[in-house]
């Protein structure tokens, strides 16, 4: 099942956090989990100052203590902020341009994905896009809702042939969106600049079972697509993301949102992944780190490394995240 989009514009100036090379085209492909909100006519105006404010100081409480709480005749429970928190940082940093949201399963399904983006809309948002069941698309525009022939996958095929070389792509949840669009053009994994992914446990256990992370294993076919497409990878795993964190609570979206913009707080290993589709070990990932020769070949041969988080910079981390959270 593939979801939503939302083209929106670079972000207004926060100052200079990030270790970027100039100005940055990112599409954000996330599975935004902010807990069991009411249908939309009972919400506030999610559009207000006010209420953006209030959200985004209720992601940055939630890093230290998850709760529920009331709030405008509300009651928020078990909040998974990562994601949203993500959304937010990436819209503090003004060489960050966001191109759009493409939302997928993940924490929460794929409908409440996409309300919980919009949830965290800025004023320059124009376009979101919404995968009902049937295939079909909404486009949101000014507040206003009608049907479009479009998904998240053309979304992302557009953008990387309009913008050959320059998008970078931020997985945050099960890769279902980035295969689709791999399939939908053979050309995609040549066009996109990156992609970094949150996901897979390397040399580690998993924490769905002891062999796969969640998002791989949320749609493993799909994983093993996008790791054996060509492109220039990035995935930094639960064994980093583990390693970092406020009060016990993980903060893995926002260290892969690190791991884009401030790749000095990392160190990386490369090496071929590949991810089991099948069996009791299904969704689990394996790297071949070239440290062995083969005598014949296998099921990584000739396919690229990908690029394998290995160390994090954890104060380092905590600190770029803090700063960006509390930036008015």
């Amino acid at each position: 099942m593939e979801s939503n989009s939302a083209n929106g514009s670079p972000a207004s100036d926060s100052g200079n956090h990030a270790c970027l090379d100039g100005s940055m085209k990112v599409i954000i492909d996330t599975d935004p989990g902010i807990g069991a909100l009411p249908s939309p006519p009972l919400l506030p105006d999610v559009h207000s100052l006010m209420f953006r404010s209030s959200f985004r100081s209720f992601c940055l409480s939630s890093i230290f203590s998850v709760y529920s709480l009331r709030t405008c005749g509300i009651h928020v429970f078990n909040l998974v902020a990562d994601d949203s928190m993500t959304i937010l940082m990436a819209f503090q940093l003004p060489e960050i341009e966001i191109l759009g949201l493409t939302t997928i399963f993940g924490n929460v399904g794929t409908e409440d994905a996409t309300r919980n983006a919009l949830l965290l809309e800025k004023s320059q948002v124009l376009l979101i896009l919404f995968m009902d069941l049937m295939g079909l698309a909404i486009y949101f525009y000014r507040h206003r809702w009608e049907k479009m022939d479009k998904n998240a996958s053309e979304f992302l095929v557009e953008m990387v042939s309009q913008y050959p070389g320059d998008v970078t792509i931020l997985a945050l949840g099960p890769l279902t969106n980035l295969a689709l669009a791999i399939k939908r053009d053979p050309c995609f994994a040549s066009k996109v600049k990156k992609i970094v992914i949150l996901g897979g446990a390397f040399f580690t256990a998993g924490n769905v079972n002891p062999a796969a992370e969640a998002n791989i294993y949320g749609d493993p076919e799909a994983a093993d697509i996008v790791f054996t497409c060509g492109a220039d990878i990035t995935v930094v795993g639960i064994n980093i993301t583990t390693q970092v964190k406020f009060t016990g609570i993980f903060l893995h979206d926002p260290v892969s949102f690190a791991a884009l913009v401030r790749p000095d707080l990392f160190t990386f290993k490369k090496g071929v992944v590949r991810v089991e589709t099948q069996g009791i070990c299904m969704g689990h990932t394996l790297m071949d780190d070239g440290l062995k020769e083969w005598i014949t070949s296998n099921p990584w041969t000739g396919y690229s490394p990908a690029s394998v988080a290995w160390t994090v910079d954890v104060p380092g981390v905590l600190s770029f995240i803090k700063q960006l959270l509390t930036k008015p």
